[in-house]
């Protein structure tokens, strides 16, 4: 599956869109990495714990919106865009949406 954030696929031509797909997910906050991560915000520098959960939840909903873009007979997903919304204390949704397309060689 081609997963890109253009309008358009070098080489390629869309031959059919069918729609909008998404994928997200709702991750917590953990205890422990709340507590390491406090201690790097006293020292400075990048919060591992909180980039490593960011990554896993950009991967999931990528994983997520592919499969959805799959049931539709797509072969790529063009128009990707991610956004983030605090659910609540401590807790945040992570959304990717595209358009998935049919795309064939130019």
């Amino acid at each position: 599956m081609i997963v890109v954030t253009s309008e358009t696929i070098t080489n390629k031509r869309i031959v059919k869109t069918l729609g909008l797909v998404r994928g997200n997910t709702v991750r917590a906050r953990h205890v422990g990495k709340d507590i390491l991560a406090g201690l790097r915000n006293i020292v400075g520098g990048e919060i591992h714990e909180y980039a490593k959960l960011m990554a896993e939840s950009r991967e999931q909903t990528l994983d997520r919106m592919v499969e959805e873009a799959q049931k539709l007979g797509a072969n790529a997903i063009i128009a990707t865009r991610f956004t983030t919304s605090v659910m609540m204390g401590g807790a945040a949704e992570l959304l990717a949406v595209g358009t998935a397309v049919v795309v064939e060689d130019e």
